[in-house]
């Protein structure tokens, strides 16, 4: 059974819960000690009085706030607990949210909400078929080891589970963190979410998710106990050099469903059609290529380079050409007739 952290009350409108904090997860790490190499001899942290000069016992040591360099403000555990303030003891809820409204990052470890007693029974069970109905989460706040904190409480199980939440100004801005400006088109990113769809899971159960490193850490442990030579590490894949950003997403999705022991014959992305390119592209790719217009259509108004002005000028200037052309033409057979009615009659 885990220890209890806190123990309080959930306090919400007029009702109250009184509950007992305790940890909801563990920690399976391998832990070392500090050893002189020479004699293995351990290395340890003293605790020593700077006036005294002197190793002193935890019941000795005390918490205080430091003033200045010669006066310090002594703060036991009785004061802790004494808080000039609601939260110090008890979780207190100020308003119920939806779950995805709350950035991810802002939810830090979480903790096991316990009933303390029968008398909790009821209001526990009531809170927590409430939050269960609801589909929204509680945001509370509450004081722990000298602070006031931020809490989500949800529903696991039917047992109540607080969040520790951090307080909006403890989340930095990760503007300067961009990458620079690059252009991603639509059939790369088709091809993350074909990639995407071949990995996803209904759970996080397997042999994927378990702790390795600890393992790892285990397996050479027992080999120096034994004496035996320490397991090989593997050789790590060197990074391969993205060349064509389609080509590796198309092999991913095949490795992928093969590991999954799924068809690969329909691994490979589908391309969609490349976007349009833009109107500019488009007017500057018409100017270099030659006019393949046939010759006996008219060319509109838009075609022109002036617009209706040059149109109309253009008119002008064909009809102009046609009357000079009529004028010259009439000229020239009024000229033949005068030579023929000139020449002299035959006999």
């Amino acid at each position: 059974m885990p220890r209890t952290i806190w123990s309080g009350a959930i306090s919400f409108g007029l009702v109250t819960v009184p509950i007992n904090v305790v940890g909801a997860t563990e920690d399976h790490s391998i832990r070392f000690h500090q050893f002189h190499t020479t004699d293995m001899g351990r290395v340890r942290y003293r605790k020593i009085c700077e006036l005294e000069d002197r190793e002193v016992s935890p019941e000795e040591i005390g918490k205080g706030y430091e003033l200045t360099k010669t006066q310090v403000i002594p703060i036991t555990d009785e004061d802790l607990r004494n808080l000039p303030l609601p939260t110090a003891k008890a979780i207190e809820i100020d308003a119920f949210v939806p779950l995805a409204s709350i950035d991810p990052i802002r939810i830090g470890e979480g903790y096991y909400l316990q009933p303390a007693g029968k008398v909790a029974a009821k209001p526990y069970k009531l809170l927590a078929r409430a939050l269960g109905r609801s589909s929204k989460v509680a945001v509370a706040k509450y004081a722990w080891s000298g602070r006031e904190r931020l809490g989500l409480l949800r529903v696991k199980d039917d047992v109540l589970v607080l969040h520790a939440m951090r307080w909006p100004d403890e989340i930095r801005s990760p503007k300067e963190l961009l990458p620079p400006p690059v252009d991603v088109s639509d059939e790369e990113i088709e091809g993350a979410l074909a990639l995407m769809e071949t990995m996803a899971r209904d759970d996080l159960e397997g042999e994927e998710f378990q702790d390795r490193y600890t393992e790892a850490m285990a397996r050479i442990i027992e080999a120096k106990r034994e004496e035996k030579p320490l397991p090989e590490a593997p050789e790590p894949a060197a990074p391969a050099q993205v060349l064509d950003l389609m080509a590796a997403l198309s092999e991913s999705v095949r490795k992928a469903k093969a590991s999954r022991g799924e068809d690969v014959g329909t691994a490979e992305v589908r391309r969609l059609p490349k976007p349009e390119k833009t109107t500019a592209a488009r007017r500057g790719r018409a100017e270099k290529q030659p006019d393949a217009r046939p010759t006996g259509r008219k060319a509109s108004t838009k075609e022109t380079s002036g617009g209706k002005g040059s149109a109309k000028e253009a008119s002008a200037k064909e009809a102009s050409a046609r009357k000079a052309s009529g004028k010259e033409a009439s000229a020239k057979r009024t000229t033949a007739r005068r030579t023929t009615s000139r020449r002299p009659r035959s006999a």
